[in-house]
């Protein structure tokens, strides 16, 4: 109630209805809100409006839902309006809706409508706070206003403000917290304003608070709440999901199938028309069978077929454009947008599987297998490589034995006839198969086998030529060995399975490891070619195996084998043989003996027992052993006399078997008598007596050891001296004995007469050294030999060592390096002084004397080289 408005009563009743939980929208009329505005000076003319476009007020003040309304959060706030067309009075009215959820009887969760409700007057002054209660209704803002910026949205003043001085401000979201400054006041007039376009996709609603203190920063009211409210504009498109949708139907679909479902959102309030969004169907592509296989639903998006006549086989994809328009549909106000919808018309076996033709035939030689004899081609309209178009091929009749199968060819679906049993052509020239086709995949309902599914195969079967083969095969007999040669043992003859094939036969060996068989190239007779015995090495667990080869004269030749087993029986045609052969025992009788026993190639019966005995010639046997038998394989020999000398004995024993008739074998064993220790066992002296050697005759042995070790060391001695004395030998020949080369004959020694202007003379040795003597120190000629101390050359050994001769060329290396009289001196050499009155002379003398009257003869008596040098200078003038 205000006090500037004459109305003494003011009225506002809420009927409240509670609905389901699982409710989520309003339905008309269903939740009534009863508001009565009743005016007590019986004003009637007064009109009501609302803020919101889902609610609206009759003229008996009854609000109401104009259509289903979504419940956007827990609570919901609306301002009623009231105004007098005659006084021009307007009054404002808020109501507040806050949901809540309690628990029925039957555990299903109700929500209800809670009540709330404030009331204020606008003036001119602005609002002014009630004594009881100071609510501001909510402000409404439409987003993307265009100004003019600041925006007043209300006037908030104080009842105190006349008295003091009060200043204004807001806090809060949009003020001073992110997003600052949105909202501003003037902190005198507390005037609010909105700086700037709003946007409710950004953000819908803003909770500030407002505060008014003194100048001195108390506080004169408690803070008031502010709501602000973004009102939505339809400037948003709704947007699809996806651009692109793919769904799918089988073929034959009933009308009403579900194909999919396509969704588009609009970022505009959803519970007023601008954010609610109608689908409908624009195109359809192709547009066969009809223009409209396909419906959507308006509100949900949800695709289902409307019509019938789906069939992959002619429509395999349809292209449907959705267009989706908000403010529910309205295409003159609502904004729009499209989307593809790709539907692909899936296969069904619809369709089944037919053959090309009704009869087949092929073609097959006899005793061939995995061989294809023929292609069954069919055609299905089914999708290809599909369960629905994968064909399965049976043989329904036409092969009891189970000679062929059909395998289906994974690519052209064809079905490939293949023998997979041998075929005998003299037992099955030809056959009539009867074949069915059918798919991997059940034909779908309401469709029926073709008679074309079932079609008949002739098959032919070509006669070729088979070899010989032996009806038994392995073939065994039971003979005795040592049969004769000649001996017919059985007849192994072929058959010839080609019945209508005239053709001959022939036998031959194979194989026969012993060449001990012959057989009959005609009849296959077999016949022994030599003596079998069991003991061969060629016989195996008494059984000798050998093949034959039967041949026919068939184009081309064919020929089978055969192997015939021959078990021989043994007989006693293998006397004993005694074990061992050599044994020892010592010269007196003590626990000493010897075991033995007998070895028989033969088997049970013809071998043990066996009989043990010793002959009667020569009689010495007797007298000096004796046997004793053990069991029927043992017995034991020893001595019979007391002693018996060193040596070894050849011991004759005869062995008999227990065969029929029984053989016998005389055996000699070699048995070493030797002398004994304590312990029965033969010494090593008396195993070399045993042997059969005395003491000379090891003696002598010994002896000749010894010689021919003497004489090997002897010339391992005499190798050892002749080599050192081969490395002793002087390897240094004297200079004097060698008259290889003393004298060389060298090219031109001069130019011709002009040569003789030259002093030669500067060449030679002073005949004296006084000269050199008494020149100051450290003045000499560069070409002359330095006067010193000679070096000490080292002196070669009398008897050199191999090893010595290059320490020896090194150390003289070594002196002559360090010797400064060695020659040369300079470039220019000086050579040695020869001395005076040389009956040799030197080489520059027999030079310029080579006209005189000199005598060169005696060099004839130096070799071959001097004497050629002779004959060059002995020649005379003219030489």
């Amino acid at each position: 109630q205000y006090t500037s408005v004459k109305i003494k009563c003011l009225k506002l009743v809420f009927d409240c209805f509670s609905y389901h939980a699982n409710l989520t929208r309003f339905f008309h009329l269903l939740l009534s809100v009863l508001v009565k505005f009743n005016n007590c000076a019986g004003n009637k003319g007064v009109r009501y409006e609302t803020n919101s476009l889902d609610f609206k007020v009759r003229a008996d003040g009854t609000m109401y839902a104009v259509h289903q309304v979504q419940m956007p959060s827990k609570q919901m706030i609306l301002m009623v309006t009231a105004w007098d067309p005659q006084t021009l009075g307007r009054w404002e009215a808020i109501i507040r809706f806050l949901v809540g959820e309690k628990l029925q009887h039957n555990g299903h969760k109700v929500r209800y409508f809670q009540k709330s409700f404030s009331y204020f007057h606008q003036s001119a002054n602005g609002l002014r706070r009630q004594k009881r209660d100071w609510v501001i209704p909510p402000i409404n803002v439409p987003e993307n206003s265009r100004g003019p910026f600041p925006q007043q949205l209300v006037r908030i003043r104080s009842d105190k403000d006349k008295e003091i001085h009060i200043r204004y401000s807001i806090t809060g979201v949009g003020a001073d917290q992110p997003p600052m400054e949105v909202f501003s006041i003037d902190p005198v007039s507390g005037r609010m304003y909105v700086t700037r376009p709003m946007d409710r996709e950004e953000r819908a609603s803003y909770h500030l608070r407002a505060h008014a203190v003194d100048m001195n920063g108390n506080k004169v009211e408690n803070p008031i709440d502010l709501y602000i409210y973004v009102i939505d504009m339809n400037d948003n498109r709704p947007e699809f999901i996806n651009q692109v949708y793919n769904g799918s139907v089988d073929e034959g679909s009933k009308p009403g199938t579900y194909v999919m479902t396509v969704t588009a959102n609009d970022a505009d309030d959803s519970t007023t028309a601008n954010g609610m969004v109608r689908y409908r169907i624009v195109t359809q592509t192709p547009q066969s069978p009809s223009q409209n296989m396909f419906t959507i639903n308006s509100e949900t998006g949800d695709i289902v077929t409307v019509a019938a006549g789906l069939d992959r086989e002619k429509v395999q994809q349809y292209i449907v454009i959705v267009q989706a328009t908000d403010m529910e549909g309205n295409l003159n106000y609502g904004l729009s947008n499209t989307a593809t919808a790709i539907i692909t018309v899936t296969d069904v076996n619809d369709n089944p599987p037919e053959f090309t033709t009704s009869t087949y035939s092929g073609e097959v030689p006899e005793n061939r297998v995995e061989v294809v004899v023929a292609n069954l081609t069919v055609m299905d309209r089914d999708q290809p490589h599909s369960p629905n178009w994968n064909a399965i091929y049976r043989i329904i009749s036409g092969d009891p034995s189970g000679h062929f199968t059909i395998r289906t060819d994974p690519v052209t679906n064809e079905g490939m006839v293949t023998v997979v049993k041998v075929i005998d052509y003299e037992m099955n020239r030809a056959f009539m198969l009867t074949v069915m086709v059918s798919n991997q995949a059940p034909l779908a309902s309401g469709i029926q086998m073709s008679f074309q599914s079932t079609a008949g195969v002739t098959i032919s079967v070509t006669d070729v030529n088979e070899a010989p083969y032996f009806p038994t095969n392995h073939k065994l007999i039971r003979l005795e060995e040592g049969v004769p040669t000649g001996t017919v043992l059985t007849t192994f003859s072929a058959v010839d399975p080609d019945r209508f094939m005239q053709q001959a036969v022939r036998y031959s060996k194979l194989s026969d490891p012993a060449n001990w068989l012959n057989i009959n190239a005609t009849n296959g007779q077999i016949t022994t070619a030599a003596v079998l015995d069991r003991e061969s090495d060629y016989i195996k667990n008494n059984v000798y195996e050998a093949t034959f080869l039967a041949a026919d004269n068939g184009i081309p030749p064919a020929s089978g084998t055969g192997t015939l087993q021959i078990y021989l029986i043994d007989i006693n045609d293998n006397a004993p043989e005694l074990l061992p052969k050599e044994a020892q025992i010592c010269e007196k009788p003590n626990l000493n003996v010897i075991n033995i026993t007998a070895a028989d190639a033969d088997i049970d019966p013809n071998v043990g027992p066996f009989v043990f005995e010793l002959p009667s010639v020569p009689s010495a046997v007797r007298k000096n052993w004796t046997i004793t038998r053990l069991n029927g394989d043992y017995a034991q020999l020893s001595l019979r006399i007391m002693y018996l000398e060193a040596g070894v004995y050849d011991v004759p024993i005869i062995v008999t078997d227990s065969g029929n008739p029984p053989l016998y074998n005389t055996s000699v064993i070699k048995v070493k008598v030797c002398p004994c220790d304590e312990n029965g066992d033969c010494t090593t002296i008396g195993a070399v007596a045993a042997a059969g050697l005395g003491t000379g005759a090891i003696i002598a042995i010994l002896i000749c050891i010894i010689i021919l070790l003497t004489m090997v060391l002897l010339f391992v001695v005499w190798m050892k001296r002749r080599e050192k004395e081969r490395h002793t030998k002087q390897l240094l020949i004297d200079p004097e004995d060698d008259v290889r080369d003393n004298i060389l004959k060298y090219d031109e020694e001069g130019g011709g007469e002009e040569d003789q202007d030259y002093d030669l003379s500067q060449l030679q040795q002073p005949e004296t050294m006084d000269h050199v003597l008494n020149k100051a120190p450290g003045v000499r000629r560069v070409d002359e030999r330095p006067i010193g101390a000679e070096p000490q050359y080292p002196i070669r050994p009398v008897i050199p060592h191999p090893g010595d001769i290059g320490d020896f060329i090194n150390e003289g290396l070594r002196a002559a390096d360090n010797d400064p009289t060695a020659p040369p001196y300079d470039s220019l050499l000086v050579f040695d002084y020869e001395g005076s009155g040389s009956t040799a002379g030197s080489v520059s003398s027999l030079n310029s004397s080579s006209s005189g009257d000199q005598d060169y003869d005696y060099l004839n008596d130096w070799g071959p080289r001097f004497k050629k040098l002779a004959d060059m200078y002995g020649g005379g003038e003219e030489d």
